[in-house]
């Protein structure tokens, strides 16, 4: 559906953003977000208003179709009817009855750990960052060791937040890392610190495909030196396959940590994998009030039934590899220097001229033209289809990456004067 240009178009949005500036922080230090969260101002709605199926409303009622879908959250599509009714169901139980457990706390248990490769047991939690700072410790624990090496985004705990402001430079010293693709560089950094890494903590890829055997070398690196190997699987669990990237790329982590599509938006968490290893939990605290809400488990279980029931996550792959397949003929079509980059379920569009300033302005004229053009495309984190996407939201989608692309060719060329 394209949506004209209009000055006016976020007008609510912006009124629901004034006020919430003199209240909320967030909104007030969004400008300040680091780099890689940001959209284009002005360009962008600010206030959601309601989603369905692969779209969702602004409150100005502009709708799009959607490729971020919560960050990745939203596999089955926004207000899935089997999620959302069987969060209804559950939730007429009563949603807190901590400190009591839930029946349905066992049943979600007992199919991650028949549906996780290498799960002999789970621990249940809330977020991505508890999961993968869970896993952190429990490693620590298993290994009587303090360091850590991890690699990709992991979450804003203290040990792995993108910015160092508020963490001590202790903290900060216990977490090293290394670069993707290198395992010789893995290497270095545990001779460098001999006896002291409790474990690898990483997504298995993010814009980059692994090279053929390096999660593997990476697992089997961590090993030879004693740390365990983990996996932070927020974005590839439940999506690049049922087993996530362990099935898909026939690796097997000591740990692995879920959230996201797990359950198609609701707040839960997982750590799964050797019970020898969660068993150390009984040697820490790591409890919240909240763990125990079933609702959010009943969305987990429900979105993790269709997913091995229905051709979801088949239809994912079919309705990325047609997004990706078409963004490269565009870009041959015009001649733009950009590459498709990621795998269907996750794509991404890099810009690849050499100057970054060059860069920068393909990627604002670009987003803008598809978001008012009616596609939710984010320009600085990869996208995500999911089971709700049709042939013919792709192709909508690319009809609105044409006039991205025509944009970006006619900035070009009155900059060169051809």
């Amino acid at each position: 559906m394209e949506l004209p240009p209009s000055a006016s178009r976020f007008e609510i949005s912006e009124k629901w953003l004034q006020r919430a500036k003199t209240c909320e922080a967030w909104a007030a230090t969004r400008s300040q977000i680091r780099k890689g969260d940001q959209f284009i101002e002005g360009a962008y709605p600010i206030y959601a208003s309601y989603g369905r199926g692969a779209y969702f409303w602004d409150v100005d009622g502009n709708r799009y179709i959607d490729y971020m879908l919560g960050y990745g959250t939203v596999i089955l599509g926004h207000a899935d009817a089997r999620v959302r009714d069987a969060v209804a169901q559950e939730s007429e139980k009563g949603v807190c009855l901590s400190p009591l457990w839930r029946p349905c706390q066992v049943e979600l248990a007992e199919l991650l750990t028949s549906t996780i490769p290498g799960a002999e047991m789970v621990f249940l939690m809330k977020t991505g960052s508890d999961a993968t700072s869970g896993a952190l410790r429990l490693a620590r624990i298993h290994t009587g060791r303090s360091k850590v090496v991890r690699w990709g985004y992991n979450g804003w705990h203290d040990w792995a937040a993108p910015r160092q402001e508020g963490i001590p430079a202790s903290i900060r010293a216990e977490t090293l890392t290394f670069r993707y693709n290198d395992a010789a560089s893995l290497r270095t950094v545990f001779e460098e610190h001999p006896d002291q890494i409790a474990c690898v903590l990483m997504m298995p890829f993010e814009l980059e495909h692994p090279l053929p055997g390096f999660l593997q070398e990476v697992r089997d690196i961590a090993h030879e030196h004693g740390a365990l190997f983990i996996l932070d699987e927020m974005r590839s669990g439940f999506r690049m396959a049922l087993g996530g990237a362990q099935e898909y790329f026939d690796v097997q982590a000591d740990l692995a940590t879920f959230s996201k599509a797990m359950s198609n938006g609701y707040p839960i968490s997982a750590i799964a994998g050797r019970a020898e290893i969660l068993h150390c939990l009984s040697r820490t605290h790591m409890a919240s009030t909240f763990y125990a809400n079933s609702a959010e488990m009943a969305a987990a279980m429900a979105t993790i039934s269709v997913l091995k029931e229905s051709d979801a996550i088949p239809h994912i792959w079919a309705m990325g590899e047609m997004f990706q397949r078409g963004l490269s003929a565009l870009i041959d079509e015009y001649e733009v220097q950009a590459q498709v980059v990621g795998y269907p379920p996750c794509p991404f569009l890099l810009f690849t001229a050499p100057d970054e300033n060059e860069r920068e302005a393909a990627k604002m004229v670009f987003y803008t033209e598809t978001t008012r053009h009616g596609v939710l495309l984010h320009p600085n984190h990869h996208w995500y289809t999911c089971a709700a996407h049709t042939e013919d939201d792709i192709a909508q989608t690319l009809n609105a990456c044409r006039k991205g692309f025509e944009a970006v060719r006619r900035q070009s060329d009155e900059q060169t004067g051809d």
